[in-house]
């Protein structure tokens, strides 16, 4: 179970206002790590949350007992971190959301198993969002024994 995450992002207050968007949820400022952070807030019976770093901050492990801090960097590309979102919009709430932000938005079909709306936040950071539906198709194929088998065919041991 994933209660938070955290990206980067050139807009962190409009990003996570977005973000937020998506879940019907709230947006906060949220200094602890890096100033000009904020933290888009779904409103679930699991807190679920993503932080908003500006983009170019790193995590760092702090030394002892203190917690760990915000770094600012140069670095500003892609990534490899993504995260699957559940939304209560349709496709289409999704789909005007991205095309007001101008932000890339397709649908896809992962492995031919359940359907994803491709996000990209910035057009640098992706996420994929999940209507009711593909929730429904996502959680019916991602299964232990569905990634067993699908190990398996991957290795050629049929």
């Amino acid at each position: 179970m994933l209660f938070h995450l955290s990206i980067a992002a050139r807009n962190p207050r409009h990003v996570a206002q977005v973000l937020a968007e998506f879940w019907r949820g709230e947006a906060f400022p949220f200094p602890p790590v890096a100033q000009g952070s904020w933290i888009a807030v779904a409103g679930d019976e699991r807190g679920t949350a993503i932080e908003v770093y500006p983009l170019g901050t790193v995590l760092r492990e702090a030394e002892g007992d203190a917690d760990s801090f915000g770094e600012a960097t140069q670095q500003n590309g892609y990534t490899a971190t993504h995260a699957a979102l559940a939304t209560p919009l349709s496709q289409a709430e999704v789909m005007a959301i991205a095309s007001r932000e101008g932000w890339p938005a397709k649908y896809r079909k992962r492995g031919g198993t359940f359907g994803v709306i491709e996000l990209w936040i910035e057009g640098r950071q992706m996420v994929e969002l999940l209507t009711e539906e593909m929730q429904a198709e996502y959680l019916a194929s991602a299964t232990i024994d569905n990634f067993r088998a699908m190990m398996r065919g991957m290795s050629g041991d049929g």
